[in-house]
């Protein structure tokens, strides 16, 4: 199985539903995210246009920085906060930007 990224937020509920951790961790982090049809860098990508377009902030910190660990740039990032605006509209797009903007501050 592949290594599992750690993740704060799963960390603190582990306790509270470790089924739902652990299925998390054995599905969507061992299968899902290693299939070789996608990159991890387009998934990165997909994952934070759609965290972005529902407004899911709590997890859209923690895949912004995955995202660049997987070989997004910040001009990408920008331009995917950017087209998803028109498409899911500006109130979460914004709220996005500012935590794009906290995230790029940490890893400058």
């Amino acid at each position: 199985m592949a290594q599992v990224p750690s993740s704060a937020s799963r960390d603190r509920v582990r306790d509270t539903v470790p089924k739902m951790i652990e299925v998390t961790e054995k599905v969507l982090f061992g299968d899902i995210w290693e299939r070789p049809e996608l990159s991890k860098r387009d998934r990165s990508l997909l994952v934070c246009a759609v965290l972005t377009a529902t407004y899911r902030p709590e997890q859209l910190r923690g895949h912004l920085q995955r995202a660049l660990d997987n070989g997004l740039t910040k001009t990408e990032i920008s331009e995917m906060i950017t087209h998803v605006a028109f498409y899911a509209g500006w109130p979460a797009s914004m709220s996005a930007a500012n935590i794009a903007r906290e995230v790029f501050e940490q890893n400058p």
